[in-house]
């Protein structure tokens, strides 16, 4: 009868139990989760990337209380290669989308035909070579939400039979964004899962074997969308939320069932019987995926430190997403183990017994000689490792903040071909503006001179006083050139720093130019809470599942100069141009920080989660043999081809995502598979058994005043070793853990 009286092993032990009674409530559960979580993408946000305490987001609040909303909202360009505007025909065409303009859904518009524009107002809406015109578009929405709902019926208005129409401005270009993200994971996934399959068929060396992982990766996709919809009604989820989430959600799941299906075929290799390999199995992976997931939780939930709702949204998602896979990795998974039982090995292809994951020979195989390679000489691989990440992470020191626009969208988008149009091709087009929000009661005069000195600025090409009400005024400032330019920067501060007009309150600074400066500002000012949390958090956890104050410090060190050199690649890559001609993208020349802060975020995690794989079946061997430096090997020898597998899973799942058009889901794919590759091969496979063996003893120091903490509510993955370590090495490593 199994022994394993634990919490984890007494979980098996009632999985295994109710083994059918789990697997029909699942199977009805991922029938509800496909049929009500599909109507998730009607209930999600495409908003939320500004911050909505920052003055930008206030000075548009005020504006729009106050005055109404009168910024342009989509812009419709008009192009014919045939015929020019002046052409009756060309002029027919607008006249009847003019005339067709829903006046429920539209707030206002202008077109070259209209006479009460004056003759220099209706120019500014023509190409300086006739050939095109566009139409600016007011939505008469309440709030930004209600005018991306709005985008779509007003799209269908602004088409033409007999001309070239593109759509840009500040909601058609969210619109495609959101939209074209949301195919492109839904593309990704549909190509990913016959590829894990293979993969995962020639990792174990069986069809069976490689089904059960892939099966709680689909439970993730169908539990993902069902918790995010239940989360919609709680608070907004952004859409780009289910993107990361789902991605990960299902890269997880996958890495989550290897590593309990290969400790699973362990214990079976072992003789045991299926009960006992399912509460073995559950007792000891199982505790190290529950500790690794808590692990991903706790920097998925560094991001409800920002301000910002897509990070907000997506640390919420990402948590929802790690509850789910673990409850599917630790009840449904166990489950279907109890019910496959040695089946599992069924259906082998015709391999070499070492290729299949799992076969483990202590003192043998490539991984173990490789950490005795390491161990040999473990300062020179140190240095030479940790320089090549330092190098790597010289590529953060060029790093330029800016932000997303239509330039993240394919040059062929239709949003990116309307705004890039007007700058190029209409006499006024180019110019952007800030929108000044002057609070109190400010004389008309006062009002005319402080425009007159925003005009001075350097920078601004003109600024008017655009519309006054009661107690507030709107001053419009021009400027020249992309909103995240270092110039405009500049003159966004000169604004604010002009003194307010006499009898003003105050004044806010508001537009886009400005929402991307205090978006950048709110996520430097959120960064060291964030930090501070997710490294404390972590440390925690850590020392929860070593039993050692030491390799907390180390492994937290650790995957902050794999983040950091991760980080620099990207910068070089995707800022700097480098992918450009490899990826088939533009190189923006800035960053948006809000990419940087998902990479870091989510590959720390990560980077947590394999240390976690590693270090505790390197615990489990200590606490048998008493050996460091055989522990190491031997832990590396059981965990490095899992690890390396799971790594090489999770890449596949990334880069389907890095295939996208959009340039943020690029850097946020192809960046997390940039930090996946990096610390499951120089990381974990020499930098790990390097520090260890410079450590010796140390690894495993532990206070006496936090040994009851641990003996409590650690994790020890060999509770139950098969082989005690002899009473001499167990006495020493009680003298070690007791800080002796």
């Amino acid at each position: 009868m199994p022994t394993h009286t634990g919490l984890f092993g007494r979980l098996g032990l009632g999985v295994h139990r109710w083994r059918w009674t789990v697997l029909v409530a699942t199977a009805l559960f991922a029938v509800f989760a496909g049929v009500w979580g599909s109507g998730l993408f009607s209930d999600v946000s495409e908003s939320g990337f500004e911050d909505p305490g920052a003055e930008s987001a206030r000075a548009t609040r005020v504006l729009e209380e106050e005055l109404g909303h009168d910024g342009v909202d989509v812009v419709a360009v008009y192009r014919s290669d045939e015929i020019q505007v002046d052409n009756p025909t060309f002029a027919a065409a607008i006249q009847r989308i003019a005339d067709d303009m829903p006046e429920d859904a539209v707030a206002d518009f202008d077109t070259y035909l209209d006479e009460d524009l004056g003759e220099t107002e209706r120019g500014m809406l023509v190409a300086e070579d006739m050939d095109a015109t566009y139409i600016p578009v007011t939505l008469s929405g309440e709030t930004h939400a209600d005018r991306l709902h709005q985008y779509e019926e007003v799209a269908e208005y602004l088409s033409s039979s007999n001309l070239e129409v593109h759509l840009g401005g500040s909601v058609a270009i969210e619109h495609e964004l959101a939209e074209k993200a949301e195919s492109d994971v839904v593309r990704a996934e549909l190509i990913t899962l016959p590829v894990l399959l293979l993969l995962l068929v020639l990792i174990f060396g069986g069809l069976v074997a490689g089904l059960v992982p892939l099966a709680v990766g689909g439970l993730a996709i169908l539990g993902s969308l069902a918790l995010l919809r239940a989360l919609t009604h709680v608070t907004d989820v952004s859409v780009f939320a289910i993107n990361v989430a789902t991605i990960l959600g299902l890269g997880l799941a996958i890495d989550y069932g290897l590593f309990m299906v290969s400790r699973f075929r362990e214990e079976l290799r072992r003789g045991r019987g299926i009960a006992d390999a399912v509460s073995r199995t559950v007792d000891t992976a199982g505790r190290t995926v529950a500790f690794s997931g808590v692990t991903v939780g706790i920097a998925f939930a560094g991001l409800l430190f920002f301000p910002q709702p897509i990070l907000k949204s997506i640390g919420w998602g990402g948590i929802a997403v790690v509850v789910f896979d673990l409850l599917a990795a630790l009840v449904f998974l166990p489950a279907l183990m109890a019910v496959v039982g040695r089946r599992i090995d069924r259906l082998r292809l015709p391999l070499p017994r070492r290729t299949a994951t799992g076969a483990v020979h202590e003192g043998a195989g490539a991984w173990w000689r490789l950490a005795r390679t390491v161990m040999r000489g473990p300062a020179v691989s140190l240095v030479a490792v940790g320089g090549v990440l330092l190098v790597f992470s010289s590529g953060l020191a060029s790093t330029e903040l800016g932000s997303t626009d239509q330039r993240y969208l394919p040059a062929d988008s239709g949003s990116r071909i309307a705004t890039e149009a007007l700058s190029e091709d209409f006499p006024a087009g180019g110019l952007g503006r800030l929108d000044v929000a002057v609070v109190g009661g400010a004389a008309d005069g006062a009002l005319e001179g402080y425009a007159d000195r925003l005009a001075d600025l350097e920078g601004a090409v003109a600024a008017t006083v655009e519309r006054t009400g009661e107690g507030v005024a709107h001053v419009v400032v021009a400027y020249q050139g992309e909103s995240d330019s270092p110039e405009v920067a500049r003159l966004v501060r000169d604004v604010r720093a002009e003194p307010v007009p006499e009898g003003a309150r105050e004044t806010l600074v508001g537009g886009v130019a400005a929402m991307q400066q205090d978006n950048v500002a709110a996520i430097v000012d959120a960064a060291p809470m964030t930090v501070g949390f997710v490294a404390a958090a972590t440390l925690l956890l850590l020392f929860l599942a070593f039993g050692s104050v030491v390799l907390p410090v180390k492994a937290v060190l650790m995957g902050a100069l794999s983040l950091g050199s991760s980080l620099g690649v990207v910068i070089w890559g995707f800022q700097e141009g480098a992918f450009s001609g490899l990826l088939g993208f533009e190189a923006v020349g800035t960053i948006d920080p809000t990419y940087l802060v998902l990479i870091t975020i989510v590959s720390f995690g990560l980077a947590m989660d394999y240390e976690l794989f590693l270090l505790s079946r390197v615990r489990e061997e200590y606490l048998r043999t008493g050996d460091n430096t055989r522990s190491v090997a031997a832990g590396l020898q059981h965990t490095g081809q899992i690890i390396t597998s799971a790594a090489v899973l999770l890449m596949v799942v990334l880069l389907a995502m890095g295939t996208s058009d959009l340039l943020f889901l690029k850097v946020i794919g192809i960046g997390l598979a940039i930090a996946v590759l990096v610390d499951a091969t120089l990381v974990r496979a020499v930098m790990v058994p390097a520090t260890m063996r410079l450590l010796g003893g140390a690894n495993w120091w532990l206070p006496r005043p936090l040994r009851w903490l641990h003996d409590r509510i650690g994790i020890s993955e060999g509770g139950e070793a098969d082989e005690p370590a002899p009473a001499a090495e167990r006495d020493g490593h009680r003298r070690v853990h007791a800080g002796v």
